[in-house]
């Protein structure tokens, strides 16, 4: 059973963020939404639930007005311009737990969702607030970008912010700047084969993005682990640095001696005695394992947009 909007709510005030309900009849479009929130300072979000063919989910959340081209953010994910598209129905149950129309990033709270990748509208940062579902659209509440921040490193998520309607390019030289948000988990829907959900014209949490790309549900994935936390939270400097090895190196080896260093602490000394070194050992090849994975993956990725497969290119065929 996932989180109720009462649980939810109660979370908010937990982490004492400010913020603002709503109460309203039942709303599936962002026009209806605005007819009782629209005229209130803020920016209304329309939330996209995607998956790849390797069954990774996705969480998109844009600002309403933002054109989101699934092609695109396909290509910078690393997935090819066919990678993304609509989840299956049953994944908003099993996955996300929330019912048709409520797929919000709050939805991440719930552990079964805690592998789906969370991409932010950056234009959100610019906002008073932002308006969102909090897991039952019957209500909306308004908080800011930074009470929004706060509530995902709670879980565990870091907040990962994107310019949703770049295109930058991708190629041999220009690795998807976005691959190392794709999830290193993947999850097999019980039940029927998959299932897209019904799409419907303006809906707040499965719109149409624009007229190339196609509106999204949401989806879900496996339980998150605690360096998955670490990775997300270096998503944008490993792309960054992905393209100069010199600058991901020193990154690398920054990151893996500030591991070392937390692990020796006075508490750890007395708890393990002689055998803190085997624990640091193994703490250091679980986190790095996963390091060590995602960074494969972005190499991985990066080569099938080029066209090699399994260490070989697929040459074009010459007319």
């Amino acid at each position: 059973m996932g989180y109720t909007k009462e649980q939810l709510l109660a979370r908010l005030q937990e982490l004492q963020l400010d913020f603002t309900k709503y109460e309203h009849p039942v709303v599936l479009t962002v026009e209806a939404q605005a007819k009782h929130v629209g005229h209130l300072n803020g920016a209304l979000s329309k939330n996209l639930f995607l998956k790849d063919k390797k069954h990774r989910f996705y969480v998109v959340s844009a600002m309403a007005k933002t054109n989101v081209d699934l092609k695109v953010l396909s290509q910078r994910l690393g997935l090819g311009k066919g990678g993304l598209r609509m989840a299956p129905e049953e994944a908003l149950g099993e996955v996300l737990q929330v019912p048709l129309g409520c797929v919000t990033p709050f939805a991440l709270v719930n552990e079964s969702a805690r592998c789906v990748s969370l991409l932010l509208d950056q234009g959100f940062k610019t906002q008073e607030c932002c308006f969102f579902h909090p897991l039952s659209n019957d209500t909306t509440i308004a908080l800011n970008a930074r009470g929004l921040d706060k509530f995902l490193s709670s879980i565990g998520k870091q907040p990962v912010y994107v310019d949703l309607e770049a295109n930058p390019p991708v190629g041999k030289d220009q690795p998807p700047d976005l691959a190392s948000l794709v999830p290193s988990d993947a999850i097999a829907i019980p039940g029927q084969p998959d299932k897209a959900a019904p799409l419907q014209v303006s809906d707040m949490n499965h719109a149409p993005v624009n007229n190339k790309s196609t509106g999204v549900t949401a989806k879900a994935v496996k339980p998150s682990t605690d360096v998955r936390k670490e990775k997300l939270s270096n998503a944008v400097s490993l792309s960054n640095s992905f393209a100069d090895p010199e600058k991901y190196v020193e990154d690398f080896i920054e990151r893996t001696s500030s591991l070392v260093l937390s692990e020796i602490t006075e508490e750890n000394v007395k708890q393990y005695g002689e055998k803190l070194g085997e624990v640091i050992s193994n703490t250091i090849r679980k986190k790095l394992a996963t390091e060590l994975k995602s960074t494969a993956t972005m190499f991985k990725n990066t080569a099938y947009s080029e066209g090699f497969s399994a260490g070989t290119r697929q040459q074009a065929k010459r007319l």
